[in-house]
């Protein structure tokens, strides 16, 4: 049920791979943490948890590479040079990644999934494109990317790759759109978790009436991959069909 593709995206002026898990359902895009590739979230067994809806063709599973991740992981460049690379990255799901599992998966609504930079995406990728997407699972949040950017003033790139930076100023038909889709912000409170962030990113949508909820599912539950396993059957059952 596993099939990889491979292409260079002149958006980034690197390559990029998605991978597929499935054969019928429901498109779930799930973007892996910082320094990830396609295929850490089969490694770290979160595919697997989600093994019973793949097998009963509720939902196709499909995760890129974290180009950008990667580049922030590396300290790669300058942190404006980093933060292009969000705003290019972005663009490339959106018109190189989102078509390839449309040809695959026939033409509609994509769910977004991820944890830690993976739910910054999420986040990021349905506030910028509505139109593409239906729902985004973002776990154990990280949204003041920034911080990770060596105290650099934010760019027109970071203002255009961060929802906290856009979302203030969001109007017209994208935010009337947006405001029918839906946010869940779940996170621990244990290691390495800071709720906080869910509570920012809750606040910043909320300002703009884009439904949203914030999970705090409380002190046993670290920034880690087991608390991505429980959280992410769960919240997908809801919402898919």
């Amino acid at each position: 049920m596993k099939v990889t593709e491979r292409w260079h995206s002149h958006r980034m002026g690197r390559d990029i791979s998605l991978v597929r898990w499935g054969h019928y359902g429901v498109p779930v895009l799930l973007f892996p943490t910082a320094g990830g590739d396609a295929e850490e979230v089969e490694r770290h067994r979160l595919v697997g948890t989600l093994a019973p809806m793949i097998e009963a063709g509720r939902i196709k599973v499909y995760s890129c590479d974290s180009a950008a991740g990667q580049a922030l992981q590396r300290n790669e460049g300058s942190p404006a040079h980093r933060m292009w690379l969000f705003n290019q990255y972005h663009q490339a799901v959106a018109e190189e990644v989102v078509p390839a599992i449309h040809a695959d998966s026939s033409p509609q609504s994509v769910v977004l999934a991820g944890a830690s930079i993976g739910a910054f995406n999420s986040f990021a990728m349905i506030c910028r494109y509505p139109h593409l997407f239906g729902a985004a699972v973002c776990m154990s949040g990280t949204y003041h990317v920034e911080r990770f950017m060596d105290g650099a003033d934010t760019t027109e790139d970071w203002y255009f790759a961060s929802p906290l930076q856009f979302l203030p100023g969001l109007e017209g038909p994208a935010l009337e759109m947006l405001r029918h889709r839906y946010v869940v912000l779940a996170s621990g409170s244990g290691r390495w978790e800071d709720v906080g962030e869910s509570w920012a990113a809750a606040d910043a949508l909320g300002r703009k009436g884009i439904p949203n909820r914030v999970d705090d599912w409380g002190d046993r539950y670290d920034h880690d991959w087991p608390t991505w396993w429980e959280m992410l059957p769960l919240y997908l059952d809801d919402l898919v069909p």
